[in-house]
């Protein structure tokens, strides 16, 4: 099964770590990936993607073999240890007729799946993968990723393959090859064939298996992935190499020329607040703690989030309105971080350059004007423009605590958060007036 999906591995010198935070880069369904190694001409089980149970008996009936394979369309890793909220165990099913791939899609369909990665949160199933069960003879791991190491792409190749690739890292590290590419000159023929005798298959399969691997790479660069895992690809009964199943990454920077693929997201599958972050053009991300950050710049969201830390605190988020923001989009931004229930208190740090201060000036009193808002708001603002955004802020009467200098608009923040938490742990309303 999938051991990467949804947080892909990281390869170091070591092995495989999983990286748990979240991450931007496009991730497809199973049922896309496995499209396009198929336009590329690789060897895939014949299956079709189906949106209802009546769907899922006519795909069964026409492929017409005894043993059909229902998958879960889902992007999470560990779908087959899964379970679905109504009890259905598993994501990946084997059944034996078309009734049964109707029955089984039923539970499947419009159903949470919850596994190791997707938490207690669960994913929504819109749809199952209906395709041919395959016999293999043996199954082998075969993966592409940048490797920060190796300065590049490196294909990865175990003979430990349909299982977790974590664990063979962990108990077995030497059952892992690795086969670095120059990205400059490209994959050659002889590297491919070098990975395929040390996963171990047979002579005979050897040059299937590697051209298998050159036909990857170049799917790889086409579409500007950064992994491409198959678990498994396999020596099939029938004597050929084919890919069981597929998990592709793509770049995020990539979008502006990928557009067929990014057009393919599935917005159902990923959290509401980075589709609108997304959708407002803002760099947002997630994380567990109570002070929501707005900055602009990813340099100077690092160091927020830094001081917020240094002094006791911890940050809501990540969130980059870069250096040509609109007051529209400061607006959405303060939309996002307030809709985490969990944010206490709010820093916004803004350092004009490029970007004017009074455009987020003007954007921060729209937002807390029609938001609302009921938190309190620590700006420190410095640049261009400083003294009219100050102007600004004054002039609107909003309880908005403006601070020149970071180290003290920190404090400030996290003694803020510390007094609301207090507040409501004793079911207390709290106001704040200015001057403090």
């Amino acid at each position: 099964m999938l051991v990467l999906a949804g947080s892909p591995g990281i390869l170091n010198n070591h092995g495989f770590q999983v990286q748990q935070q979240q991450q931007r880069r496009l991730s497809l369904h199973e049922y896309l990936s496995m499209g396009l190694l198929k336009e590329a001409g690789i060897s895939v089980p014949h299956g079709v993607v189906a949106n209802t149970p009546d769907e899922a008996y006519k795909i069964a009936k026409e492929i017409g073999s005894k043993d059909i394979v229902v998958k879960a369309q889902v992007l999470a890793g560990g779908r087959g240890k899964g379970t679905f909220e109504g009890g259905l165990k598993g994501g990946v099913k084997i059944v034996f007729s078309p009734e049964e791939a109707k029955a089984v899609s039923s539970q499947m369909i419009g159903k949470k799946l919850f596994t190791k990665q997707t938490g207690e949160k669960g994913r929504i199933c819109n749809q199952v993968f209906i395709c041919e069960r395959r016999y293999p003879r043996r199954e082998y791991y075969f993966a592409i990723t940048m490797e920060r190491s190796f300065q590049g792409p490196v294909l990865i190749g175990s003979s430990q393959g349909g299982v977790n690739i974590e664990d063979v890292a962990a108990e077995n590290p030497e059952a892992i090859i690795k086969e670095p590419i120059d990205i400059v000159e490209g994959i050659k023929k002889e590297q491919a064939v070098r990975l395929a005798q040390k996963m171990g298959f047979p002579p005979n399969l050897v040059d299937e298996a590697a051209e298998n691997m050159i036909k990857l790479y170049n799917l790889f660069l086409k579409y500007d992935a950064t992994m491409i895992e198959i678990n498994p690809m396999v020596e099939d009964a029938s004597g050929v190499v084919m890919c069981m199943d597929a998990k592709i990454n793509f770049d995020s920077n990539s979008a502006y020329r990928q557009k067929k693929i990014f057009d393919m997201q599935d917005w159902t599958q990923e959290d509401q607040r980075d589709k609108d972050a997304a959708k407002a053009d803002l760099n947002y991300i997630g994380l567990d703690g109570n002070i929501g950050c707005l900055v602009n710049g990813a340099g100077l969201a690092m160091a927020t989030m830094d001081i917020i830390k240094l002094h006791g605190g911890t940050p809501a988020n990540f969130l980059d309105v870069g250096g040509g923001a609109t007051a529209q989009q400061v607006t959405e931004a303060f939309k996002l971080i307030t809709s985490d229930k969990k944010v206490l208190a709010i820093l916004v740090n803004i350092f004009g350059g490029i970007m004017r201060c009074d455009v987020i000036a003007q954007g921060i009193v729209t937002a807390v004007k029609d938001l609302e808002l009921k938190v309190p708001i620590v700006v420190r603002l410095q640049g261009t423009r400083v003294d009219d955004a100050k102007a600004l802020i004054t002039a609107s009467g909003l309880k908005i605590l403006a601070c020149d200098d970071l180290d003290e608009a920190a404090k400030m923040v996290v003694k803020l958060s510390e007094i609301v938490s207090l507040a409501k742990q004793a079911h207390v309303d709290v106001k704040f007036q200015l001057p403090i």
